[in-house]
Parts: structure tokens; C-alpha cells; sequence
């Protein structure tokens, strides 16, 4: 492994980013809670730190609201967002107890009993997607199945016509590159314009759902109360459809994508899922252990502490590293290697743990269960297309997902 001179290290560039796992190994050989020179900023990447660090919001808190502005926007950008509403802190920078007040909210949306009870309808959107494809032999895998099943699957859940789905996939896009903070001069310009657009279209569905309720998550975060019978204001409504649209498809599109990319590269595994489709359910979280949607996430200390023999000064931020921790080699033996079968798969951090676990998680594994075992029960003979596929990543600290998937196949009769 070639080893980088952690003194002048850029973590969150581009390049890291896209190639991070190497970075990783030696962050955990060298220094599991490493300081970026320069900074307030110490990036953890074992994975009993991290899990350490996310089961205790008393010290840690999520409370990082003010980092996603941070350097990140310039007067263009703020005159847009001003014509927008304020974002405000609730289900991911929301800290116990109140942010126990607004997942309640939609805790029962995604229940785990709901969950299962969508199934056949998740089954019925993946069929009709692949069915416009299978006679085809070559498909763009990304835009003709992992986009769309989670995006029309949220959509429905929120409320929103089908018809809308470009319209969901580019603010969730705008949103998700917002968090990430990785976007150039232009993209912000462009992330403010479309966060805006979304925010005045569920603004004006809010107030609709207002006059005539319906069965739908807009509906109950319209009418539903909390603090003793006072409605969600706009932005608190705003603010966590955002973030159920970004979390309902971003990672499990991703998930999906990874998944087909992984059993491609290790035929092996490809070949006992096939033999045994029951293997399917932990094949997907070994997926998500390798892959990780959700590559990390902030805390902001609230005290003066250390983590791993390392002091943090109170009001320091800590990036904990999901990915890496699902790779730590002390947890997972052989962590880089894709085992289909691992027996401790389901340990991963991909969700986090803790007050902040996926409020999606079922939801996504459920998604991701279903399509890869379409796909591998009605297609045979995988291979990414040649000329089409870059397999980089969308830049992004928080998010990993691929650019693009086209992909070659063989219809099974």
C-alpha cells in the first residue's frame, strides 16, 4: 500500500474521495482519530470509535447545521436562497430529546411491519421497469432501474405524481450535493436555484394538503401536531421532506448500483447467490458494508473529551467514517474482500446506529433485496458495457454513489 504524508493530506478533495480505501488503512494503522492539519476537524475511522461516538449525543452532537453553510455559498447564492425558506434543524441535525419529537412524526411511515407489507408492491414497480428493458441485451442500468425504483417508490409514499420523478431526481441531487460540499461556483448557483424550486412546490402541496387531507406522508407532516398542538411551521416541514427525499433514494440507488458493480467484479459470489437466493438478504449487507451509501457524517463535541486516547477540544467537529469502519479489518476479517455469506455482515454502520439510525434503512434494504434478486433471476451473464462507464463516483463527503452503470446481459427464458 502506497502510503501519503498525513501532515499534507486534503481529505476532502476530490481525488481522496473518489479512491478513499487505502487512505482508510492507513488513517487506522497510523491515526484512527486524525486531526486535518490546520483544522478543528479530527476524522475517525475505526469502527469502535465511531460506534462510540454515534450511541452517545450527550457529548456528540449532531447539532452541525451551521458546517453545511460553511464556506460553502457566496452572494449569489445567499440572494437565492433568500427568496427560499430558512433552513432549519430537524431529524438529521436535531439532537435528543427534540429530535425524538419530530421523527415520531414519521416513525410509523417506515415501520418495519409497513415495510414488509410493501413488498409486493416494490416487486410490481421493479417488474414494470425491467420489463421495458429485458428483450434489449444492454441497458443503462442506473437511469432504467436504480434511480427510478426508490424514486418512485418515495414519491408515492410523499404524495408526488410519478410524472414529477425528474423534477424529485434533481432537487434530491441538489439537496445531496448541498450536504455534500463539494461543489464548484456553478453547481452551487445551480443547487440554491433548484432547492428553492423545491421548497416553493411542497411549500404550495403543504398548503394544499392543509385544506384536503390525504393519505400520504405531505398530508401528515401538513396536519399533524406537536409542542401541545401547534402545526409544523413551513421551514420544519420543508426541512424533513428534504431530508426523507434525499435519504428515501439517494442511498439506495447507490446501493443498488454498488451491488451489480460488486457481484460483477467477484463472479464467485455472483455464482452462489444464484445457486442460493436466500443468501440475498445478507449479500445485502455485505453490500452495504463495502459500498456504504453514506460514507460518514458529522459530530460537534460538546465538551472537552477524547476519543481513542486522542483529546478533542470542546466545539471541535468530527467526520465519523461509516465506510471505513465497515472495512475495519479487527471487526471484519478480510474487510475489503466481498463475502456474500459473511456471517457478520448485518454489523456494518451504514445506517449509523444509535438516536440517528436510518430512519430508511428497511425501506432500502427492502429495495435493494428485491431488484438485485430481479435482476438476478431474470438476467444472466453480466458485464459493464465497454466505452460507457467511467465507475467514478458524484463528489460529495457525506454521499458515495456512481455516476453511471451500463451494463450487458442475457435474458433468462
Amino acid at each position: 500500500m502506497n502510503r501519503v504524508d498525513l501532515a499534507t493530506l486534503d481529505f476532502f478533495s476530490a481525488e481522496v474521495q473518489e479512491c478513499p480505501f487505502q487512505i482508510y488503512r492507513q488513517l487506522q494503522d497510523e491515526a484512527p482519530v486524525w486531526q486535518m492539519p490546520g483544522t478543528n476537524v479530527f476524522v475517525v475511522t475505526r469502527y469502535s470509535d465511531i460506534r462510540d461516538i454515534i450511541r452517545d449525543p450527550a457529548r456528540f452532537s449532531s447539532s452541525f447545521g451551521a458546517l453545511l453553510n460553511a464556506g460553502a455559498s457566496n452572494k449569489e447564492v445567499d440572494a437565492i436562497y433568500g427568496q427560499g425558506y430558512e433552513m432549519v434543524e430537524t431529524l438529521l441535525t436535531q439532537d435528543p430529546p427534540r429530535h425524538r419529537v419530530y421523527r415520531n412524526l414519521v416513525n410509523k411511515v417506515f415501520s418495519n411491519k409497513r415495510i414488509e407489507g410493501m413488498r409486493d408492491y416494490i416487486q410490481s414497480i421493479t417488474d414494470e421497469l425491467i420489463d421495458a428493458w429485458i428483450d434489449d441485451g444492454e441497458v443503462d442500468l442506473m437511469n432504467r432501474l436504480c434511480v427510478p425504483l426508490p424514486i418512485y417508490v418515495i414519491a408515492d409514499q410523499l404524495g408526488v405524481p410519478r410524472a414529477e420523478l425528474p423534477l424529485i431526481k434533481k432537487w434530491s441531487d441538489a439537496s445531496a450535493s448541498r450536504l455534500g460540499r463539494l461543489a464548484n461556483e456553478e453547481q452551487q448557483i445551480q443547487n440554491a436555484k433548484d432547492i428553492v424550486e423545491f421548497q416553493h412546490y411542497f411549500a404550495d402541496l403543504i398548503d394544499r394538503m392543509r385544506e384536503s387531507p390525504e393519505d400520504n406522508i405531505i398530508s401528515d407532516l401538513a396536519n399533524n401536531t406537536i409542542d401541545e398542538g401547534r402545526l409544523l411551521t413551513k421551514p420544519e416541514a420543508l426541512g424533513m421532506i428534504q431530508q426523507i427525499l434525499v435519504a428515501g433514494n439517494e442511498t439506495s440507488t447507490a446501493g443498488i448500483a454498488g451491488g451489480v458493480v460488486l457481484l460483477i467484479e467477484n463472479p464467485a459470489e455472483q455464482t452462489k447467490l444464484r445457486s442460493n437466493p436466500d443468501l440475498i438478504p445478507g449479500a445485502v449487507e455485505e453490500i452495504l458494508r463495502l459500498e456504504t451509501p453514506t460514507s460518514g457524517m458529522w459530530r460537534t463535541a460538546t465538551e472537552d473529551t477524547e476519543v481513542g486516547g486522542v483529546p478533542i477540544p470542546k466545539g471541535a467537529f468530527l467526520m465519523v467514517r461509516f465506510a471505513a469502519g465497515n472495512r475495519d479489518e479487527s471487526v471484519f476479517s478480510c474487510g475489503h474482500e466481498m463475502k456474500v455469506d459473511r456471517d457478520n455482515a448485518s454489523n456494518h454502520l451504514a445506517f449509523g446506529q444509535g438516536t440517528h439510525f436510518c430512519l430508511g434503512a428497511q425501506l432500502a434494504r427492502s429495495e435493494m433485496q428485491i431488484a438485485l434478486g430481479s435482476l438476478l433471476a431474470r438476467t444472466d451473464n453480466w458485464g459493464l458495457v465497454e466505452g460507457k462507464n467511467t465507475l467514478t463516483h458524484n463528489p460529495n463527503v457525506l454521499l458515495r454513489g456512481l455516476k453511471d452503470l451500463y451494463i450487458s446481459f442475457d435474458k433468462i427464458s
